[in-house]
């Protein structure tokens, strides 16, 4: 039985395991880091998918400020390596764009790569910068607005 739902404190340690399966060991050592430190993820969009009792999959948000807007950063998604080409993924980041948008947030934002995220409506955004040494081509925006990242720039910084 496959069960989609909002990541909670029995979650935690399971999922940074997979966090750290799916991505470099030290993959808090990144940029985007930074930009959670003291931070609290937004708990009602961070979600775990779990068949048959273990984690297939699982992403998080954070909040940020691009200029002086607010911006939800994405990441990690991640899926099991056993369980990529399942459609997992799909299905995390859709239900976790279709839940930032019901909760009233405009923007969404994830260093990524545009041939995988473009099919989710990302797409490069300029004149938006990331903490050193992100590479400015994988600075990526949704809208979960239309329009929601048009005249925004500046500096990425966290929320608090």
């Amino acid at each position: 039985m496959r069960e989609l739902r909002q990541e909670t404190g029995e979650d935690r340690w399971e999922v940074e395991a997979l966090f750290d399966t799916c991505f470099a060991p030290g993959r808090e050592a990144l940029s985007s880091y930074r930009l959670r430190d003291g931070v609290p993820p937004v708990a009602d969009l961070c979600l775990v998918l779990r068949d048959h009792g273990v984690v297939g999959g699982a992403v998080r948000f954070w909040p940020v400020r691009v200029g002086a807007e607010r911006a939800l950063l994405l990441g990690p998604i991640a899926v099991h390596p056993t369980r990529q080409g399942e459609g997992l993924g799909a299905e995390l980041m859709l239900t976790a764009l279709d839940r930032a948008r019901g909760r009233g947030w405009e923007r969404v934002m994830l260093v990524g790569d545009v041939p995988y995220y473009g099919r989710f409506g990302f797409r490069r955004l300029e004149g938006v910068e990331m903490p050193p040494p992100t590479n400015p081509d994988r600075v990526l925006g949704h809208d979960l607005v239309p329009g929601a990242w048009d005249g925004v720039s500046g500096a990425v910084t966290r929320a608090g």
